[in-house]
């Protein structure tokens, strides 16, 4: 038996990624999931609600990436850099999550800015959380583990995607290096 719903989910995910979601259109999913209009308004009240299923899958996604590069055995800094490098890495090439980023930038979208919100909100609270264990184990000292999450997060994404942009782009150890460099010595106790 076909899932109507995760049917729905499947096409307007494909329709967001390919058309962005403010081009994409209830008839477009409808048209893709081949089903009408009206079964798809069973499931979801609206675009918007529909978008939001799809964003929350992606950070569910994104979570279990971080998730996965943790070994438990490894120092802070390397889970931290391989749960960052995953996730920006994911980011990088799951087709929906560029298209978010690339909308939320031209087009400044609300449910993008939105969905943009969602997806920097999870990492942050990932970073957070691995600082505060760090910590409580005794391999950092004391920080504000908000402000330094950002910190983080803004310069790993500055590294993979900015720097990029006028540079050549940096590999994976080089990234780790400078931010072990710049962030993590400063941590240590």
């Amino acid at each position: 038996m076909v899932d109507r719903k995760q049917n729905i989910i499947e096409a307007a995910a494909k329709s967001f990624t390919l058309f962005g979601y403010k081009a994409t259109t209830m008839d477009q999913v409808a048209k893709i999931a081949n089903v009408g209009k009206g079964t798809i308004y069973t499931f979801f009240e609206n675009k918007e609600q529909l978008f939001k299923e799809i964003v929350s899958d992606l950070v569910r996604q994104i979570k279990l990436v971080a998730v996965e590069a943790i070994h438990e055995q490894r120092p802070f800094h390397e889970n931290l850099h391989a749960a960052l490098y995953g996730v920006l890495d994911f980011r990088k090439s799951h087709q929906l999550a560029i298209k978010i980023a690339q909308e939320g930038r031209e087009m400044n979208t609300p449910a993008v800015k939105e969905a943009s919100s969602m997806l920097e909100t999870a990492v942050l609270s990932f970073i957070r959380h691995e600082l505060e264990k760090a910590i409580e184990k005794g391999e950092i000292k004391e920080c504000n583990t908000e402000i330094a999450s950002y910190v983080m997060l803004k310069m790993y994404v500055s590294l993979v995607f900015d720097w990029e942009l006028e540079h050549k782009p940096l590999s994976k150890e080089e990234i780790a290096d400078i931010f072990e460099d710049i962030l993590i010595t400063g941590l240590r106790k």
